[in-house]
């Protein structure tokens, strides 16, 4: 199975913006991938979270392989192994096996300046105790901030494997994948289409950060964290604190015990808010720790599938706007 807690729509029967959604990643990607259609429960998110991968990774004149390096390296730094095998397989489309088989390896590349990338971007998981910034192009730093909530969704919502028995991680399927994805890892495409598929309420209600200005990333990066952010509300306030105050003070740190972890922090809230508060945490901090139980314990209160994709992107987003704030225009 793909999914861990439920099957999201057929993509060939979505209707409104995930259609219009789906049908820009089949003009401009590899199609309505699981990572997306995992999101499509709740449109706003999924076009915010298409917007800045596509915004970041795929549009402007940014090296490909800088990027998808920055996909890869971070995809490492958060454990997600899906995001780390198929950010690889596009270095292989982009003629990077040596590079690709680097980061698989754990090994820092040979070419100084990836090498200074793949530092970057595993230092972001803990920003404060890194003195972490950016001296990068916005495409890169949009890069980096997109997965690190795609990495926390992914983990949260789908299986660690591409195909199953990890058979993407031999060389000759890796080669051969490459190949096939090739052409679209390659093509050229223009910044800001992605941006008409956004609420234009979200996109106007919070300022672009100013890493990013009004870029199109910029734009798109705003649109994402007000949509996710609204999942915060499905909580109460004192366990709203409680999230972004463990966001902030433990700084990226993988608990050693997540749902124990997880369990002490939860204690003092109000009843009815524990197991959100619970799930949101560990959507932040470590998702794959998510378990079957939370889950039917939340939809006890909470039962559409809408209300889970809300409450792990909330925890997503807080995560990855930690990252965001330890950034400086003045670097950019």
């Amino acid at each position: 199975m793909t999914y861990r807690f439920f099957a999201p729509t057929p993509a060939r029967a979505a209707t409104g913006r995930t259609a219009a959604v789906y049908q820009q990643m089949r003009d401009e990607f590899l199609g309505p991938l699981p990572t997306f259609q995992a999101l499509s429960a709740v449109p706003q998110v999924l076009a915010g979270t298409w917007a800045l991968m596509r915004e970041a990774l795929l549009a402007g004149d940014a090296s490909r392989v800088d990027r998808e390096l920055v996909a890869a390296a971070v995809s490492r730094a958060n454990r997600c192994q899906f995001c780390v095998d198929a950010h690889l397989l596009l270095l292989h489309a982009l003629g990077e096996p040596k590079l690709a088989g680097a980061v698989a390896r754990g090994d820092a590349p040979p070419e100084p300046r990836h090498a200074e990338l793949v530092s970057w971007a595993q230092a972001s998981r803990s920003p404060r105790a890194a003195g972490w910034t950016s001296p990068y192009r916005t495409e890169v730093t949009g890069t980096l901030l997109v997965f690190h909530f795609i990495n926390r969704v992914v983990s949260a919502l789908l299986d660690p494997d591409l195909l199953p028995g990890g058979l993407h991680r031999a060389p000759l399927v890796r080669s051969v994948g490459g190949r096939l994805y090739a052409r679209a890892a390659r093509q050229s495409n223009e910044p800001g289409r992605s941006l008409p598929l956004l609420d234009p309420g979200g996109a106007g209600a919070t300022t672009p950060p100013g890493w990013a200005g009004d870029s199109p990333v910029g734009v798109a990066y705003a649109s994402l964290r007000d949509a996710a952010t609204r999942g915060g509300e499905l909580l109460g306030e004192v366990a709203r604190e409680t999230v972004t105050a463990t966001v902030r003070w433990e700084d990226g740190r993988f608990p050693a015990r997540p749902g124990d972890w997880a369990v002490d922090l939860v204690r003092d809230i109000p009843g009815a808010d524990r197991i959100g508060t619970r799930i949101a945490l560990l959507a932040a901090f470590a998702p794959s720790a998510i378990s079957p139980g939370d889950v039917a314990l939340w939809r006890l209160s909470h039962p559409t599938d809408a209300d889970l994709v809300r409450l792990v992107a909330y925890g997503a987003i807080t995560a990855t706007d930690h990252v965001a704030r330890a950034l400086s225009s003045a670097h950019l």
